[in-house]
């Protein structure tokens, strides 16, 4: 039998003594409830508390669970065993059955080695929080005798009184008895409705929550005094689990120890190892034979499954399990990726235009010619030797698969789409709000941190050290100084630790480009570009995954060394922090080919050097667009599937895996443990414990900007977002749901500073994109050519307008090729990527007139393509309102049934009262005529007017 110690096992006020009294009375080996011992005698008492869903006596539910270790002697284990053998025979007195307490240890006290300081303190601060949480209302029950070694459980209940008293001060709106028909649509617009209703039946989750409601109970913030409002026929099933775990954790950080000179909440105890875990429990099992239907099993069967990757997500369930801040998470991420469709949609058609007309582009049929016969100047010094255009065929036609009118097209309409997913999310938003019951919710002040509350206790004891009088203390910018500095200081210095990286790898390419080029084969030479930018792209590809890990660490380090007051200034400036790292780590690369890469290479005869020997690599004859598409693929598909899929599914498997091991290293060394089976709390303490959502968003942010700042360059990246977000949600899901323990839900309006990342990392994408159409691709130049140069109003000549002459005789000593007969015939002008002028002219090789006419037709586009599509998308913004109408039409219907049902109410009272005065007026005149002998009597007649009872 398992053997506990027992923290009030009922209410204060039904037993009448203190929780001293019943570590005496456990002491002595005595025990109140002689039916619980009987009755554990003749049947499995695991099984009657469902195996620790519930306390020892079966009837009240383990809201929370705190955790801490201790050092079990072999005296004790001894002592144990013997009680555990004793439990055998059946006794018919209470004092036969000893249970572990400090009378029993008093006894082996001279055997027993003596438990250091540390263990002593922290055993101490434990008893002394305990206290005050009996004190606070609520009931605990100890549990040593578990399966895992050297670890100990405190079970808490949070009796119906507790729930009422803090129901009503966090102001938690409760449904009423008051129900009300939700307004339905008539007309074309419900037989529309009902038309989906039925095509998308098939894909709906089986799940009660998730059917669309005809009627709504009315929600009013709980009282006490107005309990009369509320349904409370089933007062187990008034407060959900969800809601009963929030409670008992604002007692938890709100309930303190005052030992060490300051007080400690259970965040406090948890930073200080006194306690080593807390945390809610799951409903109970969600696989295996006979296990009884809970929420848990119904997610995981409806919504944690790869099977069904396919039907929308039980979104009202996820609240009600984990809470409003985790749903929220998953309704963003449920509504993101259904808008990426549409995008994806257009992409592949943008794409499939650009494979349809690759035939037919002009440009690159004149760089697949053979005939033109053009000779390109050596891309290396000395070993590198003249090339062929014709060469370069490949590229130039993969270029225009991404390079096309169309894909201006795409960039304004993924432009249109940013704006319209943020309105769209804003609407979902405030539906989720009227439904969880959140439209009048507003964040309160969260209790101070462990950190915030130590430092402020270090300033002062140092005050107090100086002989000054202590004023409340709290921690200022002075205080601060030293940690904003190395903040500033860090982040500085990891941001230029990416951009050294990133010239590496240009060193890398450049030098690696030369290497090959030496290559006596024909086959290596030509593939010296291809070679170098997919090793280059992996490299950048692995550095990034390895600094993304590095970065959040150092963020969250700068963060912890700020010593924010609260969890949310904690989360907002640790958000801000690894987003800026990370937004730098990821796309610096991608920056740099899209604008910097070709820039600065000077001409033939007057190149750009690094350390005076390496050259400035250029573009490839087709433009830099094919390369920008290379690195933001790879980058992008990389990332979600090493960094986001295998990594969350591989590091927690393997975390699991260790922890496997370690508990069957412990049971070996007690068999007898090893039988029984877990209860709910063990098994659950073995799970991961809940981390934050801030990876979870961090992941989709990164991955956002993918699909929206370089769009231009890769119309197929909404596709693979939305295909990596399929397996996300579930794999999301699934994490939640089987191995974490369970979180402590949150109430939450919205997705807080996120929000504000997803609109900035929006308006940037219009201002990328008109840039990189304008500088990185050939459209602009493309336009000026056929406007201003054309002869025929046709794209022919273009390619030989975009090159520029060079003569080999002005080649700088020792720069010229070592082969210049490499192509089989002597070459003596060379073309060049450039506008310039030629060399006979009398300028030669300066900067010509149609780079002017090309830069300020650029710079134009930029101008006029940026106002447009911000001006299009405060358009949507605008005409798109926040609010839909039937929710505040509902959010009104409320508000005015509320005030019908107060004032009912206060008719009713008056009718009561003037109901009371007039039975007693009756009752008055009745006395007075037919008891004339009392009348006489004042006293007497009264007393007997009044001797009926009134039923009120």
């Amino acid at each position: 039998m398992r053997v506990n110690k027992k923290y009030s096992c009922l209410p204060a006020e039904e037993k009448g003594i203190h929780i001293i009294n019943i570590r005496a009375i456990e002491d002595i080996g005595y025990d109140q409830h002689e039916s619980t011992l009987l009755n554990s005698l003749s049947k499995n008492p695991d099984a009657d508390c469902k195996y620790g869903l519930y306390f020892r006596d079966g009837k009240r539910k383990v809201d929370y669970i705190l955790v801490y270790h201790y050092k079990k002697s072999s005296a004790g284990k001894t002592l144990a065993k013997r009680a555990q053998q004793n439990d055998a025979g059946v006794r018919s007195t209470k004092q036969d059955q000893p249970l572990p307490g400090k009378g029993v240890q008093l006894e082996m006290g001279d055997s027993e080695p003596h438990m250091d300081y540390h263990e002593d303190d922290k055993r101490f601060r434990r008893e002394e929080y305990e206290g005050n949480l009996v004190e606070a209302g609520l009931e605990l029950e100890r549990d040593e005798d578990t399966k895992i070694h050297g670890i100990g459980f405190v079970k808490i209940h949070a009796p119906w009184n507790v729930l009422c008293r803090e129901a009503e001060f966090l102001k938690l709106k409760m449904p009423t008895k008051k129900m009300y028909q939700i307004n339905q649509t008539h007309g074309l617009l419900k037989k529309i409705n009902s038309v989906i209703q039925k095509i998308t039946e098939p894909i709906q989750p089986k799940v009660a929550e998730h059917k669309p409601q005809m009627v709504k109970r009315l929600s009013y913030p709980f009282s006490r005094e107005k309990q009369h409002l509320f349904d409370l026929s089933d007062k187990d099933s008034f407060f959900d689990s969800k809601t009963r775990s929030t409670i008992v954790y604002e007692i938890l950080k709100r309930t303190t120890c005052t030992k060490a000179k300051y007080s400690m909440g259970i965040t406090s105890l948890l930073a200080n190892g006194v306690y080593s875990a807390a945390y809610p429990l799951h409903d109970g099992d969600y696989e295996g034979e006979n296990v009884e239907p809970n929420d848990r099993k119904l997610l995981c069967e409806e919504w944690a499954s790869y099977g069904v990757f396919y039907k929308y997500q039980p979104i009202d369930l996820v609240r009600k399990y984990f809470g409003e801040k985790i749903g929220l998470y998953f309704a963003w991420l449920g509504v993101y990726t259904q808008m990426l469709i549409p995008a994806s949609i257009v992409g592949i058609i943008v794409f499939l235009y650009g494979c349809a007309t690759v035939d037919e582009n002009i440009p690159s049929m004149e760089m697949c010619d053979q005939r033109n016969n053009i000779t390109m100047c050596p891309l290396c010094d000395k070993t590198c030797s003249y090339w062929k255009m014709s060469s370069a065929c490949a590229t130039a036609r993969a270029s225009h698969l991404f390079d096309n009118p169309a894909t201006v097209f795409f960039s304004v309409f993924m432009a249109l789409w940013a704006a319209t997913f943020m309105e769209h999310w804003k609407r979902k938003q405030m539906r989720l709000n009227y439904r969880w019951d959140l439209t009048g919710f507003e964040e309160e002040e969260d209790h101070p941190r462990a950190e915030y509350e130590a430092k402020v206790l270090e300033k002062s004891l140092r005050k107090e050290h100086k002989h000054k009088e202590p004023d409340k203390e709290k921690l200022t910018w002075k205080d601060r100084f030293p940690a904003y500095l190395t903040n500033f200081v860090g982040i500085i210095f990891m941001v230029g630790l990416t951009f050294a990286i990133v010239f590496g790898v240009i060193i890398y390419r450049i030098s690696t480009a030369a290497a090959l080029a030496i290559s006596s084969t024909p086959s290596g030479r030509s593939s010296v570009r291809v070679t170098v930018t997919a090793t280059a792209v992996i490299i950048n590809l692995v550095v990034i995954i390895i600094l993304d890990e590095v970065y959040g660490c150092i963020a969250r380090w700068l963060t912890q060394i700020e010593v924010p007051k609260t969890d949310k200034n904690f989360e907002e400036r640790l958000i801000f922090k690894a987003f800026l790292l990370k937004f730098v780590n990821a796309y610096t690369p991608i920056f740099y080919v899209a604008f910097f890469k070709g820039r600065f290479v000077g001409r033939p005869g007057d190149y750009v050097y690094i350390f005076h020997s390496f050259r400035m690599e250029e573009c490839a004859p087709g433009g830099c667009l094919m390369e920008l598409c290379i690195q933001l693929s790879i980058i992008m598909l990389g990332k979600q599937l090493i960094q986001n899929n295998l990594f969350e599914i591989g590091i927690p498997k393997m975390k699991k895996f260790i922890r496997y091991l370690k508990l069957k290293r412990r049971r070996s060394l007690d068999h007898e443990e090893h039988m029984k089976k877990k209860q709910r709390y063990e098994v659950d303490y073995n799970l991961e414990p809940f981390a934050g959502l801030t990876p979870e968003y961090m992941e989709m942010i990164i991955q956002f900007g993918f699909v929206t700042l370089f769009v231009a360059s890769f119309p197929l990246a909404p596709l693979f977002a939305l295909l990596n977000n399929i397996i996300e949600i579930r794999l999301d899901a699934k994490k939640f749901v089987t191995e974490l323990r369970r979180p402590v839900a949150v109430r939450a309006k919205d997705i807080g500073i996120w929000y504000n990342i997803l609109r900035g990392i929006g308006k940037l994408a219009v201002i990328i994109n008109a840039f990189v159409i304008s500088f990185t691709s050939d459209f602009i130049p493309r336009l000026v050519y056929l406007y201003m140069y054309s002869e025929n109003g046709t794209m022919h000549g273009f390619v030989n307008h975009t090159l520029s002459s060079f003569n080999v005789s002005d080649f700088q000593a020792g720069t010229a090729p070592n082969d210049p007969l490499d192509l089989g015939y002597e070459v003596q002008i060379c073309r060049y990527k450039d506008y310039r002028e030629p060399p006979w002219s009398e300028n030669k090789y300066d900067i010509s007139k149609d780079f002017w006419a090309v830069l300020a037709a650029r710079l134009a586009f930029v101008i006029v393509f940026q106002n447009l599509v911000m001006f299009m998308s405060e358009f949507v913004d605008w005409i798109i309102p926040d609010i839909p109408k039937d929710i505040s039409q509902q959010i009104h219907k409320e508000k005015v049934l509320m005030v019908e049902v107060f004032m009912r109410e206060e008719q009713g009272k008056l009718q009561m009262l003037e109901t009371w005065k007039d039975k007693d007026k009756r009752k008055g005149e009745h006395c007075n005529n037919h008891s004339p002998r009392l009348s006489r009597s004042r006293s007497g007649s009264l007393s007997s007017c009044h001797s009926y009872p009134l039923d009120v």
